[in-house]
């Protein structure tokens, strides 16, 4: 299940926070290091923004297989009982997604009716915290993505397969992985 204008998004969001932190703590150490001032806004935003590449990169993490995953037991069932194992831990990832998602809601919602400020950035402390409700409903669009070409056939398991991936990687291209072993 394709959601390209989500996709674009997603990776848009990634890419401001990362180079945000980057360009937050690079600014920092400099006017540490080399001025002798420090900004005390710098570490509270840079922890903002690492936490919103956490709670959105789990959602990217399940688009591109990156996601560590246990299968040895998976891959020694029949088909048909692997497809099952599937379903049911996608059913899994779902209801945990909606769990969080509510939880975090709620209290995102209470930060906002308690009306508490950041410690150094004069912003309302529920602004960031939005990020974690965002999250989580983007891991539920993906999860939902992984069960629905699951149903279609189009997908056979909720993780990548590493091995497989590295087989394919090394008929593609023999050299690579030879000059790894000569290191």
């Amino acid at each position: 299940m394709k959601f390209s204008l989500l996709e674009r998004l997603e990776e848009a969001l990634i890419a401001t926070f990362l180079a945000a932190m980057t360009l937050v703590t690079f600014i920092q150490v400099i006017a540490r290091y080399v001025f002798n001032y420090s900004f005390t806004w710098a570490l509270e935003l840079a922890t903002f923004l690492f936490g919103g590449l956490i709670f959105l990169g789990m959602a990217y993490g399940v688009r591109v297989g990156a996601h560590i995953g246990v299968d040895a037991l998976v891959k020694v069932l029949p088909p048909k009982a692997a497809r099952i194992a599937g379903f049911l831990a996608v059913s899994l990832c779902l209801i945990y997604t909606v769990i969080v998602f509510y939880g975090s809601w709620v209290y995102v919602d209470k930060m906002y009716e308690i009306g508490i400020l950041a410690q150094d950035i004069p912003i309302p402390q529920w602004v960031p915290r939005l990020v974690m409700p965002l999250g989580f409903a983007f891991l539920f669009l993906r999860f939902a993505g992984v069960l629905y070409d699951m149903v279609r056939g189009r997908r056979s398991r909720l993780l990548g397969d590493e091995v497989e991936d590295a087989l394919k990687l090394q008929s593609a291209d023999p050299s690579v992985i030879d000059k790894e072993e000569q290191q």
